[in-house]
């Protein structure tokens, strides 16, 4: 099942604030961040049961480039994202 993906509010603004941040740092840093964003959400949709479980009705899954996850639940015929989590370890 191809689920689609819907954002809490609190999720997008952690998104947007993210994005302005990295553009702050670096002029299109923030673009390359939605882009990082988008990628991990294309993954998720595809095979959304493949990122590990935190908590009974949580998963994470790590961006690529940024040290972020994306912090989500699967509904029915949706993917919630529930948080974006930053400050992850670079190791």
């Amino acid at each position: 099942m191809n689920r689609r993906i819907r954002l809490h509010s609190a999720a997008q603004q952690e998104l947007e604030d993210a994005a302005s941040f990295y553009d702050l740092e670096e002029p299109g840093l923030g673009s390359s961040f939605l882009d990082d964003f988008e990628r991990a959400g294309e993954q998720i949709r595809l095979l959304p049961e493949s990122s590990p479980r935190i908590g009974k009705h949580a998963r994470k899954k790590l961006m690529a480039r940024f040290p972020y996850a994306v912090v989500y639940s699967l509904l029915d015929d949706e993917v919630f994202v529930l948080a974006e989590v930053s400050g992850l370890s670079e190791s």
